[in-house]
């Protein structure tokens, strides 16, 4: 009887602490700042799951003080966090949740949603742990490792931005593109600088070639020309990323859409028409109308990862079409009787070029997933990934 009377005691301490913290994080007040942040009812549903599932210790350690923030800016393992009733602070992840972050992909990124406990007096909180997330535009990192970084948690359409000069490229434009399908988001194409380009159509034409299924804006921020369209794209509560190499006009697109002079820009080089590096760090940033901005560094590598979410069938859908109609189902596209993709590039409804990309990331993509299952294979042989343990 003791027993029974002791179990329940302890039953009821842990449903009133999980009700304690459900209780202070989704009044009407804290869902009202969180709106203005890019919240919704989904996120309501994925924090009270995320709650569920935290541990006893994790309970009594931050029962009534857990709120949802979002990641504004990061820095190495250094964050700032912006609370639902509008404060920002500095935060770093807790000891408990670092120890379940085996890969740098998993670690908080601009625009994730955590769970924090803030320490108003000092302006700063410790991060609890991070929502799961709807969307990751992410890339191998640089070197030799196989591992992914992410670049923009939670964006629903990533503009991905060239500009129409000689930096124009569609074979990066491609990668880009799959990427960007991988991740989750909607891919659209801006071509900037449409004001010193002398046929914006042909531009606008490989571009819809490199990416098809995108919408695609010419623009120019120095004459403001595309930039009512490209805004009417993004709805308020919604969250893009832009994506590119330095020197696009990436900072001075943010501007634009942020409406004032949010970063900092800077001139191309006249001698090769290269950009340098402008925008430093990843940032969250609001925009006029009420949609959120993630600007990015320019992007010098671009390299696959190991995500599964089809990103290359997505990117290049019309290969895989033609593909479905060879003669035979295990056609390399070489010298084969009845090929339908050799058959396209002969009539030039398909641009070789294209098919050399696709076999080109295909094979990263194949030796990147490769290397993950070595990598996960190597943490379950040292334990780093215990069943059961959460948060």
């Amino acid at each position: 009887m003791y027993e029974t009377d002791s179990y329940c005691n302890t039953r009821n301490d842990r449903n009133q602490q999980r009700n304690e913290i459900h209780g202070a994080a989704l009044s009407s007040d804290t869902l009202a700042g969180l709106a203005s942040l890019g919240w919704d009812s989904r996120w309501t549903e994925t924090w009270s799951q995320w709650l569920d599932g935290l541990n006893e210790a994790a309970l009594r350690r931050y029962a009534g003080g857990l709120v949802p923030a979002r990641v504004l800016l990061a820095h190495k393992h250094l964050y700032r966090i912006a609370g639902p009733d509008g404060s920002e602070w500095l935060a770093e992840v807790s000891g408990q949740a670092r120890s379940q972050m085996t890969a740098p992909a998993d670690w908080p990124a601009v625009g994730d949603w955590v769970a924090a406990a803030p320490r108003p007096a000092e302006g700063r909180a410790t991060i609890a742990g991070v929502l799961p997330r709807r969307s990751l535009f992410a890339r191998k990192v640089a070197g030799n490792r196989p591992e992914a970084q992410a670049v923009a948690a939670n964006a629903d359409v990533a503009l991905l931005v060239t500009s129409m000069t000689t930096d124009f490229e569609p074979r990066r434009l491609e990668r880009y593109a799959a990427l960007a399908w991988d991740s989750g988001a909607m891919p659209c194409i801006v071509l900037t600088k449409a004001d010193a380009a002398e046929d914006a159509d042909a531009f606008i034409a490989q571009a819809e070639l490199a990416a098809p299924g995108a919408d695609v804006f010419a623009v120019s921020a120095l004459t403001g020309a595309g930039l009512e369209r490209l805004r009417a794209r993004l709805a308020p509560g919604t969250t893009v990323v832009l994506v590119g190499s330095s020197g696009v006009g990436k900072s001075t697109l943010a501007n634009a859409l942020a409406g004032g002079e949010r970063m900092t820009t800077q001139e191309v080089r006249a001698s090769d028409g290269k950009g340098r590096h402008t925008t430093t760090h990843r940032e969250l940033l609001p925009l006029e109308g009420g949609a959120w901005l993630i600007d990015t560094p320019g992007m010098r590598e671009v390299g696959m990862t190991a995500a599964d979410h089809d990103g290359l069938s997505s990117a290049f859908g019309d290969i895989e079409i033609l593909a479905a109609a060879c003669r035979f189902h295990d056609c390399a596209h070489g010298g084969e009787p009845g090929c339908a993709v050799n058959a396209a590039i002969a009539t030039g409804e398909l641009e070789a070029g294209r098919l050399a990309s696709y076999r080109k990331l295909l094979r990263e993509e194949a030796r990147m997933r490769r290397e993950e299952k070595i990598r996960l294979r190597r943490l379950e042989t040292k334990g780093a990934r215990k069943p059961g343990k959460r948060r």
